[in-house]
């Protein structure tokens, strides 16, 4: 399986913000919603969005770094045997949309088999059917039988707003078993987080699996995300960007006033405080609204008045560029 390293693109030692910005770029050129006829894509964006999920938990790498972990975030078992369950406590699972089916494993692992296999006989004592069996990791010389498995996981991808996202609304799903629950974004929250909820998994013997719910944060028609910041492109009337003007806005927690500066050129950035998206540690981004004039075509006066207007000619607006 190919290393969570070269899935994103990135060097073993990159640091946080290396893998966040590599992961940010392919999710966008794999996105589905761009590549609706290229499955591969659709394939390719739940690889990454899996990789970055892992690498992204601060104790999940560290644990992938040492070998701890494999690639799903399993334990790897000892002599290399990986962290697959036994008992009947994992399987495939389908999910909402691309990336929502995984492999789960169940935690009650029995390595006794391969142990008898390598040794020949029970460290516990005496050989024969049923004799010494042994539970999971580090249950190597216990008498007893395995300890119960729990259910299987259940993957889902949820589908968010993209105000929803800024904006940490609750968001109502529907399980499997037709239970509907709304459920509370986290901090951070961003295309290819995954919210476990306990205990709403498959039944099992040592009782219920979770749900793994991945979101999917939706583009917006104007809206568009920069790191933690949202930004907007804000028609103005001509009369409004040279006498200055106040001006309502659109942000994701509701239309707000906004003042368009004096001779406002377009290309000026306006920002909002703390109208972007939760940071992990709760604090929010900015919306940056920049100004764009809004020119009617075909207006006879408005050309005539430019015409005769004594500032015509006057400026070169491009002299910076060296022409």
């Amino acid at each position: 399986m190919a290393d969570l390293y070269s899935k994103l693109g990135v060097k073993r030692g990159a640091d946080e913000a290396e893998i966040k910005k590599a992961y940010r770029k392919l999710a966008k050129e794999l996105h589905p919603d761009r590549n609706q006829d290229n499955p591969k894509a659709a394939e390719r964006f739940a690889e990454v969005t899996s990789a970055y999920d892992l690498l992204s938990d601060r104790d999940k790498r560290a644990q992938y770094d040492r070998g701890e972990i494999d690639e799903q975030g399993n334990p790897r078992g000892p002599f290399g045997f990986g962290g697959r369950g036994g008992g009947g406590g994992g399987g495939f699972h389908p999910g909402a949309g691309p990336g929502g089916a995984n492999f789960e494993f169940g935690e009650g692992s029995d390595f006794g088999d391969i142990f008898e296999g390598i040794f020949g006989r029970s460290r516990g004592g005496g050989a024969g059917p049923g004799a010494g069996r042994r539970g999971g990791f580090g249950g190597f010389g216990t008498q007893g039988g395995s300890r119960p498995v729990k259910g299987a996981d259940v993957s889902y991808r949820l589908a968010v707003p993209f105000e929803d996202a800024a904006a940490l609304k609750p968001q109502r799903i529907t399980l499997a078993n037709g239970k509907t629950i709304d459920v509370k974004l986290p901090n951070g929250v961003e295309t290819g987080t995954q919210m476990r909820l306990a205990g709403q998994g498959e039944e099992g013997p040592g009782g219920k699996g979770d749900a793994i719910v991945t979101v999917d944060v939706r583009p917006h028609r104007f809206f568009r995300r920069d790191e933690d910041d949202v930004r907007l492109d804000l028609p103005v009337a001509i009369d409004e960007a040279v006498t200055g003007a106040k001006v309502k806005v659109p942000t994701v927690d509701g239309a707000v006033m906004l003042a368009v500066p004096k001779g406002a050129s377009s290309g000026k950035t306006l920002r909002l405080k703390g109208k972007g998206f939760h940071r992990k540690d709760g604090s929010r981004g900015d919306q940056l609204v920049t100004v764009m004039i809004d020119i009617p075509a075909g207006d006879a006066e408005l050309e005539a008045f430019v015409e005769t207007w004594p500032g015509k000619g006057q400026r070169n607006p491009r002299a910076n560029l060296g022409v």
